[in-house]
């Protein structure tokens, strides 16, 4: 065991400890040597996620610590630089890669950085506060720099008040273990992420009708008398939701669910909200007109009684809104391998499988767009090359975009397929005068607007089920599969359409993809109905709201390898619960079970933040879990943050490369397979 290190603290002067203000509207820097009573943090903090904080430096060479006024100094560099380095923020902005490189790596750094944060529970009717003490994730110091910070801290804060150290990443969740907890009291992400009440999933505000289910049997029997003004609450939300003006979950869920995915492409409030059905029977807010709200900075959701308001007897604004596809090609196009697929082909074989052909082509040739993320200005830094130069080991003076090529051939695949083309679809419809007839019906009672489109859905989509599918086009489809897939004993049938993944409308979850098909007759069953989802209730109307008419409307479907994994799960190349302005986090979640599991919000699942700058990762949540993961898996998925972040920049649709994806995986013996990548909208 490493030595402890000691510093000497200062006198600390008697409480209570002195105002920060002289005058109204006076600004202060903070304090420095003084003992921080709760009084003073409280002037002096900021809020992240609805708990006030307050950054601390401790000066080692000077034995001195500092409590840093939030609203003065956004970061601890600035303020080491005006306050005790004689520098401007500008000059220390010039190098900072240099001086962070001092304050959180260095084996002699000066420097202790910190954020003290103070946490306020109730437990048994009894309130609780204890203050955490955590650094940045990139931060390397060993076990003796983390029991000599805290003991410094502990011994500068109000004693009355509990001080638990949180490892900020995995490197300092090791450390902790080999801690006795007397000597280190500590707490940790996923133990505070697991005790908290509210969530701020997707922040906003709405006005509507507050319609509270306790069951999902209850949701289904009122299910045709939800309204687009309504704001639902479920302990689970089901997938096959229509469009609505919010959701409060009375669960514990995962932001990349598919009904919280479409939350945010849909921008409606969304959140997290413990005992939420106490609070509406307590309040009479069921079936109710409220005011509801969402905000990061907020410790739980506002809800407050209104009165109807006018703008429901209106359309509502997205309704006004009308989303353009691109015209299809649906003649001729020939069954391919995914292999020889690109992002154009999206108009001939669909979003999915297009996204999955041209990660391909990547990872074959290459592409300079790979590097555009980390070429690009983040103040201060010119750019983030030297950052990624070091994340995937190339040396120096290497050719860095084929060392990033070479990275990703070495780190992820895709399982083999082929994509059948829209026209496919379109001959197995004109084969039949029955379907052509009922296709017909269907397109005139949505022009009508007439209650009797559901029924004309559901009838087609039984019809699509039961019509024989031609030789022709079943004997084209057998002989592809026989000539690419030969071998394969488990495959899945996945959708891929052109009305998806659109600027505007996501349509997260409202086709079929089947999995764990094995037989010959299965796979066409299969592909008929990944066709027939295109015309569900759900996925017509969804479409219709937003203005894409069913003849704009086609299916492509991928036939896959089906690859057994140990693990699987979701990422986005952003922080969809943090601040947008961080461009360094990504977000995963992990299951030991399946994809679908997290996607279908059936299992909490473990959510992890990595850092795709200068690296290093926490884990949030162990979700229904009974153990974090080891080591060796954490470092895969912090390769797997690298992926998206390098695939977010070959598929951004501008040069700032800031578009966030949203990319399908799982884990193998032979390593990271990609499964889908679409656009998130946080």
């Amino acid at each position: 065991m490493e030595p402890v290190e000691t510093m000497r603290a200062l006198p600390m002067p008697p409480f209570p400890a002195p105002s920060l203000s002289n005058s109204p509207g006076q600004q202060f820097d903070g304090i420095v040597g003084q003992r921080l009573s709760t009084g003073v943090f409280e002037q002096l903090a900021g809020t992240l996620a609805g708990v006030p904080f307050v950054k601390v430096v401790v000066d080692r060479e000077k034995s001195l610590i500092h409590f840093i006024n939030h609203a003065r100094y956004e970061f601890h560099a600035h303020y080491i630089a005006e306050k005790i380095l004689g520098l401007t923020a500008a000059q220390i902005d010039r190098e900072i890669d240099a001086y962070n490189e001092s304050f959180y790596h260095s084996p002699d750094r000066r420097f202790f950085l910190g954020i003290l944060a103070l946490h306020k529970k109730t437990e048994k009717g009894q309130e609780r506060r204890f203050y955490t003490l955590e650094t940045v994730e990139v931060d390397d110091m060993d076990s003796a720099k983390v029991e000599a910070f805290y003991a410094f801290v502990k011994e500068n804060i109000e004693p009355g008040v509990p001080l638990l150290w949180k490892p900020a990443n995995h490197l300092q969740e090791a450390i902790a273990v080999a801690i006795e907890p007397a000597r280190l009291p500590r707490v940790y992400t996923h133990e505070l992420f697991a005790s908290a009440r509210f969530i701020a999933l997707h922040p906003g505000r709405a006005v509507g009708r507050l319609r509270a289910f306790a069951t999902e049997t209850e949701y289904r029997s009122k299910l045709a008398t939800l309204e687009w003004f309504d704001i639902i609450v479920m302990h689970r939300v089901p997938d096959d939701i229509p469009r609505i003006s919010g959701i409060i979950n009375a669960h514990m869920t995962t932001p990349l669910s598919h009904t919280n995915v479409l939350a945010a492409g849909w921008g409606i409030p969304n959140a997290i909200q413990l005992g939420i059905f106490d609070m509406i029977a307590r309040d009479g807010l069921s079936d109710q007109w409220v005011e509801y709200s969402v905000s990061a900075q907020d410790t739980a959701i506002q809800l407050r009684k209104t009165d109807r308001p006018a703008v429901v007897d209106q359309r509502p604004a997205w309704t006004l809104q009308q989303i353009k596809l691109e015209e299809p090609e649906v003649a001729n196009t020939p069954i391919l391998e995914l292999s020889e697929l690109r992002m154009s082909d999206r108009y001939k074989y669909g979003t999915k499988a297009a996204n999955l052909g041209e990660i391909l082509h990547v990872i074959r040739n290459g592409s300079e767009r790979l590097l555009g993320f980390y070429r690009v200005r983040r103040s201060p830094r010119e750019n983030l090359l030297p950052h990624l130069a070091k994340l995937i080991g190339a040396a120096d003076g290497a050719d860095l975009a084929a060392e990033t090529t070479q990275f990703l051939r070495d780190t992820i695949s895709v399982p083999r397929g082929i994509a059948i083309p829209f026209s496919i679809q379109q001959e197995f419809l004109e084969s039949s005068p029955r379907l052509q007839q009922a296709i017909g019906k269907l397109k005139m009672a949505l022009e009508l607007g007439v209650r009797e489109a559901d029924a004309l859905c559901l009838v087609l989509q039984n019809m699509i089920r039961n019509t024989r599918m031609p030789d022709k086009v079943r004997n084209t489809i057998d002989a592809r599969i026989a000539a690419h897939l030969s071998g394969v004993s488990s495959f899945v049938i996945r959708s891929s359409s052109n009305a998806e993944d659109l600027q505007g409308f996501s349509a997260a979850g409202i086709y079929e993809s089947i999995s764990r098909v094995t037989t010959a007759e299965n796979i066409f069953s299969g592909i008929k109905e990944v066709w027939a989802s295109m015309l569900s209730p759900r996925s017509v109307r969804l479409r219709q709201q937003v203005g894409i008419p069913l003849d704009d409307c086609y299916m492509g479907v991928i036939v896959q390898e089906q690859v057994a994994a140990s693990m699987g799960g979701v990422m986005v190349t952003t922080n969809p619960m943090g601040d947008d302005h961080d461009f360094r986090k990504i977000y995963i979640n992990a299951s030991l079970k399946s994809v679908e599991n997290v996607v279908e919000g059936s299992e909490q699942p473990m959510q992890y933040l990595f850092n795709t700058v200068e690296g290093g990762g926490r884990t949030l949540s162990i979700g229904d879990a009974k153990q974090d993961l080891g080591e060796a898996r954490k470092a895969q998925l912090q390769k797997l943050a690298l992926v998206g972040r390098l695939l977010q920049s070959h598929f951004s649709p501008d040069y700032m490369f800031n578009q966030p994806v949203d990319i399908e995986w799982i884990i193998d013996d032979a390593g990271i397979s990609i499964l889908q990548l679409r656009p998130y909208v946080k």
